[in-house]
């Protein structure tokens, strides 16, 4: 079960990365991300050997708990909207590069 203290941790998380994303910096922000994924992992490992099941949080902390994943939520989208188009991009120059390689060699063994 996601306790209060690991989901602080995580929206901390998420906002470092949105900022990291808007700022376009990179290493940053896969920094960031590879520390909560820890956190992460750990949460799901933990949850899935667990017998407690969420309703047996009251129903505030069930709504702080839902409040705090929804943005999460929120932030996942909005740092998606900074990395997408550079993941686009990264995409369609690695192709060109693999595509001008493969003409390059094509061409390259018919030379005399």
């Amino acid at each position: 079960m996601l306790t209060q203290a690991e989901l602080d941790t995580l929206l901390a998380g998420y906002e470092a990365m949105a900022a990291a994303a808007q700022a376009n910096d990179w290493s940053q922000l896969a920094s960031v991300e590879a520390e909560l994924a820890r956190l992460r992992n750990a949460v799901m490992a933990r949850t899935a050997q667990a017998d407690a099941t969420a309703a047996a949080l009251p129903a505030e902390q069930q709504q702080a708990l839902a409040a705090g994943i929804a943005r999460i939520l929120e932030l996942d989208a909005e740092i998606r909207t900074h990395t997408d188009p550079f993941l686009a991009s990264a995409r369609k120059f690695l192709s060109g590069r693999s595509r001008e390689r493969a003409v390059r060699n094509a061409y390259t063994s018919l030379a005399p």
